[in-house]
């Protein structure tokens, strides 16, 4: 995620916490998504799951109003030397 907001000139504010912080009456009536969860905006990317870099990327292009970034390309050689 920082790789993203130097990239975007965004700010990335990460939350962690106890699993059970997250499993208060409290914190089910700030309406936040369910932990883990990635939120660009408004918008919940994925709460309960993991998500791709490329997910985020194209989240935060539309929130900006960039053009959707391709999606990576998926080459055996590509994912062995995980290159880009």
């Amino acid at each position: 995620m920082p790789r993203l907001g130097a990239k975007y000139q965004i700010e990335i504010d990460i939350t962690s916490k106890p699993k059970n912080d997250y499993q208060t009456d409290e914190y089910f009536e700030l309406e936040l998504p369910v932990a883990p969860a990635v939120m660009v905006g408004d918008e919940i990317v994925v709460e309960g799951a993991d998500v791709s870099e490329h997910e985020v990327e194209v989240c935060i292009c539309r929130l900006l109003g960039l053009p959707e970034p391709e999606p990576p390309k998926k080459g055996i050689l590509r994912r062995l030397l995980k290159t880009d």
